[in-house]
């Protein structure tokens, strides 16, 4: 590897990132490798610091020991933002990089980007362009915030790079290169692996649900929390439902007095575990963007508990569809499951595991011989 050659900030905060940047790390080893001159710096700014939230995740995805963590660890939104900024302002002051790349919508994403752009560091934006139209969620925020200020768009779909052009940005600015979240989610698959509780349950595969819940909206008020977990319990045909519970919504859970006899209750299940679980399930209730884009791609039907999606891709050719955040439309929907209806689903373009293959070549054009 080159000791001279441009150097990139590979942006790391918080789970959804890591699935992420996995198949560009390992595009870009593979380049250095074949002689390429590219070299990363991977900053991990401690956005998630719980060991299930992040260190499972970086050893079952064979990403490296971060070369610099920023060890923000928790706070209010503002908090965590300026404490990103400050650290990674220093880091670029004492060790400047050539590109700041960042991944998703966390808030690492937008803080990063914008301690970068202030020292006048190029910002590539990984998943640029999504949109949900939903103010309300700090994601949406967080994208807005961070396409306003990059330089160069990897898109995930032809709908991301049309929200782009009618904000403005021209073509040879975005460049249309897949999902790297599935591409690790393709790498995987053969080594995905049951939870250790998964015997001990009785699950089967088809004869479970899967949820994941952790937005406000859904999650955050007691009496309505409640009322929706009574809807999934009076919804789900007597099936068992494996909820890993996401530390914002355990806050929530625990000032509860009763609780469907349906649930599951477990831990935030590391990657392989927690698609093992997906990819056997009969359906799968979630209020996550991700979660929808790997169901799709497995083939697994999906329900969506919010109004919005920045993932439209995922109803309209996946597997997923939007049913709002109001408890009475999930019977009807998963009625329809349960009686064979739900559609069938196919793979959205190029999302064929090869999105860091195409990263690091338009890196390498961009960087090194642009």
């Amino acid at each position: 590897m080159s000791a001279t050659g441009p150097l990139i900030d590979v942006i790391a905060g918080a789970r959804p990132n890591f699935m992420k940047i996995a198949p560009i790390l390992r595009a870009v080893r593979d380049r250095q490798a074949a002689g390429g001159s590219l070299r990363v710096r991977l900053v991990h700014t401690g956005q998630h610091y719980d060991e299930r939230m992040s260190g499972d995740f970086f050893r079952q995805l064979g990403i490296p020991d971060p070369d610099v963590n920023l060890e923000v660890g928790s706070g209010t939104q503002a908090e965590q933002t300026a404490a990103i900024m400050v650290r990674y302002e220093q880091l670029l002051l004492t060790a400047r990089s050539d590109l700041c790349l960042v991944v998703g919508d966390v808030t690492s994403t937008m803080a990063c980007a914008i301690a970068a752009q202030k020292l006048r560091v190029p910002v590539a934006h990984v998943e640029g362009g999504i949109r949900s139209g939903d103010w309300g969620m700090p994601e949406e925020v967080n994208r807005l915030v961070t396409d306003a200020i990059t330089n160069w768009f990897f898109t995930t779909s032809e709908v991301a790079n049309n929200n782009l052009r009618r904000a403005g940005v021209g073509d040879e600015r975005i460049f249309f290169v897949g999902n790297t979240m599935i591409d690790t989610l393709l790498t995987n698959l053969p080594h995905l692996r049951p939870p250790n509780f998964w015997a001990g349950a009785g699950l089967k595969p088809g004869g479970y649900f899967v949820m994941t819940l952790h937005r406000p909206a859904n999650v955050d008020d007691l009496s309505g929390f409640a009322r929706l977990l009574r809807a999934v319990g009076e919804a789900v045909g007597g099936l068992p439902v494996v909820f890993p519970v996401h530390p914002r919504t355990a806050k929530t859970l625990a000032a509860m007095p009763d609780k469907p006899d349906c649930l599951r209750l477990v831990d935030p299940q590391p990657y392989l575990e927690f698609n093992y679980l997906v990819r056997h399930a009969r359906c799968v209730i979630t209020d996550s963007g991700g979660v929808t884009e790997e169901t799709t791609v497995m083939g697994v039907p999906c329900v969506t508990l919010r109004d919005t999606t920045e993932r439209p891709e995922t109803v309209t050719i996946g597997t997923n569809e939007l049913i709002g955040t109001d408890p009475s439309a999930l019977k009807p929907a998963l009625d329809r499951l349960f009686a064979g209806q739900w559609k069938k689903g196919a793979i959205p373009e190029k999302w064929d595991g090869r999105t860091g293959e195409r990263i690091a070549e338009v890196l390498d054009g961009l960087l090194c011989r642009g």
